[in-house]
């Protein structure tokens, strides 16, 4: 065993005085680093502040350690120290957009009118904290509507023409009818047929106005949440008679159990009732026509194939066109308010199909933010 030999004053004085000089230089050090750290924070102080966008910073248990003035301005005072789910639960409201927000009352600028934001966020970081990102597109989606507007009044003003036209038919016809029953020697049989016939082109005529006011409208309002396999679930019962008088084959299957869509459940229940009678109308006897509800990733699709006659390719685009149909007794308005309503959801409708082997139409929507994480 080695024994030490005890240091004498003299080297004991200068083992403390190494031990002086390192502790002097560890406390510059860290006060470099302090000044360091004071100097970071400033600057990223004055970041936030010159950045138009609302930063939230969120730390590992999700709580606000800090949010910047824009931020302030979309959500109202007194962010810090909240958590996070609690503000936004309590100062944001979900549009049709997964990815798109309504601020109103304190948290909705100035005036308290109603902001849209769009919300972004990044992955936690290796000690768990995240960023929050808000942009006020308020008037990015006021251009966006108004450009919806003026697309659908163009659109109107290129249907007059062939809605003149489609009126003049079954009205002329009506009228020749209805004329016919003045004769008072018509038979009863005839005047019975006649008046039969005079219903008929005014039924007609109903359908047309009915279907040109719903595309007329266009726009969703008074959204509510419903859930899908019910919606598909009160289609199938509406569908398996006319299905069963046609003798095709229908079946149809919902794959969401318990997941919830938001948005005006009657408009979206005539798009697809319409794509289904679309698809009996294009499938002979003995036919089949399917109905399928699937979620993949943030959105539902409602797919409806067919075993048809299929679409000719040189048609499909015009398909969704107001007025175009190739149905004698069509009003052609049909699959463009489908289209029009899957759209006003932030949604679309598209078309597969082979000539002679069937067609596929999909109605795909965005889920509600709350249903993505199930």
């Amino acid at each position: 065993m080695t024994q030490q030999v005890p240091l004498d004053a003299a080297q004991l004085a200068e083992a403390f005085r190494q031990f002086s000089e390192a502790s002097a230089q560890l406390t510059q050090a860290y006060a470099g680093v302090e000044r360091q750290v004071e100097r970071l924070n400033e600057r990223l102080t004055d970041l936030m502040a010159a950045v138009p966008a609302g930063v939230v910073l969120l730390d590992a248990g999700g709580r606000v350690e800090k949010a910047n003035a824009a931020a302030h301005a979309m959500l109202g005072k007194g962010l810090d120290g909240q958590e996070w789910r609690s503000v936004s639960a309590r100062r944001l409201r979900a549009t049709e957009s997964p990815d798109e927000w309504e601020a109103s009352g304190e948290s909705g600028g100035q005036g308290g009118a109603t902001m849209r934001l769009s919300l972004s966020q990044t992955v936690a970081d290796s000690a768990g904290a995240r960023i929050v990102l808000l942009h006020d597109i308020t008037e990015a989606h006021r251009m966006r509507v108004a450009a919806s507007r003026n697309e659908r009044l163009a659109a109107m003003g290129e249907m007059v023409a062939g809605l003149a036209h489609q009126l003049r038919t079954p009205l002329a016809a009506a009228l020749l009818y209805a004329g016919n029953l003045a004769d008072p020697g018509l038979a009863p049989a005839d005047r019975a047929r006649c008046a039969e016939r005079t219903l008929d082109r005014l039924r007609h005529l109903e359908r047309l106005i009915r279907d040109m006011l719903s595309f007329a409208r266009g726009e969703i309002t008074g959204e509510e949440a419903f859930d899908i396999c019910d919606l598909v679930s009160e289609l199938e019962h509406t569908i398996e008679p006319v299905a069963a008088r046609r003798a095709v084959r229908f079946d149809s299957c919902c794959a969401c159990p318990g997941v919830a869509l938001s948005g005006k459940r009657k408009e979206l229940a005539g798009a697809l009732t319409n794509l289904l009678e679309n698809a009996l109308q294009a499938t002979g006897e003995g036919g089949k026509v399917s109905f399928r509800a699937e979620v993949q990733a943030d959105r539902v699709r409602f797919r409806v194939l067919d075993t048809g006659r299929g679409i000719d390719p040189t048609i499909q685009a015009r398909l969704f066109d107001p007025f175009f149909t190739t149905r004698a007794d069509g009003t052609g308005l049909g699959l463009a308010i489908a289209r029009g309503v899957a759209r006003a959801h932030g949604g679309e409708i598209t078309l597969q199909s082979v000539l002679g082997e069937g067609s596929e139409f999909t109605l795909e929507l965005p889920l509600p933010r709350e249903q993505e994480s199930k």
